[in-house]
């Protein structure tokens, strides 16, 4: 009759280790598709390419491109930073200044 509590008590105790793996697992899910997220990314994607249209026309010297880019890259970097600290999505606070970021690189592509 003592083998039951033990028996129980092993069960309760996997099931509570379970389920603190999957609620680990679901905050570490990287979640790229959060609309705030979606919109940064497609933003540095066309800023990327408007980068290589103007080196292409002659318009932009290689050396502007790759500062330029590594610009680009820097913002998607703290994008990046951004999210994994607050379970793969982005603040409007965080939103807001990398749009701000992301402004000023545009002005500096067009000019």
């Amino acid at each position: 009759m003592r083998t039951l509590p033990v028996y129980l008590a092993a069960i309760a105790t996997f099931t509570l280790a379970f389920a603190g793996t999957a609620s680990a697992s679901t905050w570490s899910h990287w979640d790229a598709t959060h609309g705030r997220r979606v919109e940064i990314n497609h933003r540095l994607a066309n800023q990327d390419r408007r980068i290589h249209d103007e080196v292409r026309e002659g318009e932009m010297s290689h050396g502007e491109a790759a500062r330029l880019h590594r610009d680009d890259h820097q913002i998607r970097r703290e994008e990046r930073m951004m999210a994994s600290q607050n379970g793969s999505h982005l603040t409007r606070v965080e939103d807001r200044a990398l749009n701000q970021q992301e402004n000023h690189l545009g002005r500096q592509i067009g000019e």
